[in-house]
């Protein structure tokens, strides 16, 4: 599930499973299998971007941090 914004601002949290197909017009127009057609605030990018997040989340994908060096065993720079 996703949380978007409706044009009005109201929020909404959307099964993304129920996407047939995003476009780009002024507007970020969502089409569901449904049939049921929604318009947000947010654009495309962000809506996959955080379809990407949910999915990595839920999957157990998350990306993995950077390491930083061990303050103790880290060798000097010269």
């Amino acid at each position: 599930m996703v949380r978007l914004t409706r044009l009005n601002h109201a929020p909404l949290v959307l099964n993304s499973d129920l996407i047939e197909h995003i476009d780009i017009t002024p507007d970020t127009v969502i089409t569901l299998t449904t049939g049921q057609i929604l318009r947000v605030l947010e654009t495309a990018e962000e809506v996959v971007e955080r379809i990407v997040e949910f999915r990595r989340r839920i999957h157990g994908l998350e990306l993995p941090r950077p390491a930083e060096p061990d303050q103790d065993t880290a060798e000097p720079i010269e």
